[in-house]
């Protein structure tokens, strides 16, 4: 969802990112059933996480998650 790691830690100290309304740590383990709110750019991203896999495969990675909003 946010490409690069760096981004994704400085969106959560900025408290850009929130899990299930609570604004989220860079720290946070994302669990199934998580719905997790980016407010980066024009448009705010809402996903829910279907799945949580320790590792899988770049064309897999859209499968793990549903767009909410």
């Amino acid at each position: 969802l946010i490409k690069r790691r760096t981004v994704a830690n400085e969106a959560c100290d900025a408290e850009k990112v929130s899990v299930n309304g609570k604004p989220a740590r860079a720290s946070y383990d994302v669990r199934t059933g998580d719905v997790i709110e980016i407010n980066i750019g024009a448009k705010p991203l809402k996903v829910k996480v279907l799945d949580v896999r320790e590792f899988t495969k770049k064309e897999d990675a859209a499968a793990l998650y549903e767009v909410v909003q």
